[in-house]
């Protein structure tokens, strides 16, 4: 009886070690430059090569899994995930659900529309907006600019091509993701200043993980200071975000 306890103590342990040695991340991969689907059907983007960093500096094995923004949160407190790394801002709202680590990257928000159509965000009353379902962009038009209509979209990729096709006025989103559409669409333009509020865009973006998880949290914590430290996280910022 005894062995067959210390056996069983063994099995358990050894599901525990293989379980913290693999770490399942979610995403939503239409965010270009943070996450996105190349031609190969394949996750590139300055998240997945940090959450890539991070677990190589854990010894770690990662995995990621492509699902829709607004049920991240809830995947991951039903431990469908161990961790998400979406572009996601932390938030106080959001800091009641789950934990984030230290912020990795510091994040704005702007508006965009058609070439000449708007000048400032005044000019946007009573205008359609378009944003992802469930982010933050949502929550701030909806508490601090309600003369917006506010239009929630699955992907930013179908909220961009509506207002490519004149079906919405602009676009909101995070100034690092708005550059790039920017880059490949001549005829849009940014739409006033860069949006910095605090209370939900000036912290920063982070890594989310349960609340109860304190263990990876502090681990992915290390690691972020790590590749901070050793010129990883710089590399990786000059290849995403200055070219």
């Amino acid at each position: 009886m005894k062995n067959v306890l210390f056996a069983a103590v063994l099995a358990g342990l050894s599901l525990s070690a293989t379980a913290a040695d693999n770490i399942r991340f979610a995403t939503e991969a239409s965010y270009p430059p943070f996450e996105f689907m190349d031609a190969n059907n394949t996750m590139q983007g300055f998240d997945i090569d940090l959450a890539k960093a991070l677990c190589q500096q854990m010894q770690a094995n990662c995995t990621f899994t492509n699902q829709a923004f607004d049920s991240l949160i809830p995947s991951l407190k039903f431990r469908r995930f161990d961790a998400v790394i979406s572009g996601m801002d932390i938030t106080p709202e959001r800091l009641k659900q789950v934990a984030f680590t230290k912020p990795y990257y510091d994040n704005s928000a702007l508006f965009i529309a058609q070439k000449g159509k708007f000048t400032d965000l005044a000019s946007l009353k009573g205008k359609r907006v378009g944003m992802q379902n469930g982010s933050t962009h949502q929550k701030f038009l909806t508490e601090k600019h309600p003369e917006i209509t506010p239009v929630p979209y699955d992907s930013y990729q179908n909220a961009v091509l509506d207002l490519k096709n004149g079906r919405l006025d602009a676009v909101f989103g995070d100034t690092a993701v708005v550059n790039e559409w920017l880059k490949q669409n001549p005829n849009l333009s940014a739409v006033g200043d860069k949006v910095t509020d605090a209370a939900y865009f000036g912290t920063g973006l982070g890594i989310a993980v349960r609340q109860q998880n304190s263990e990876l949290l502090t681990k992915l914590d290390a690691a972020l200071a790590k590749v901070k430290q050793d010129g990883t996280y710089q590399t990786l910022y000059q290849k995403w975000f200055t070219q």
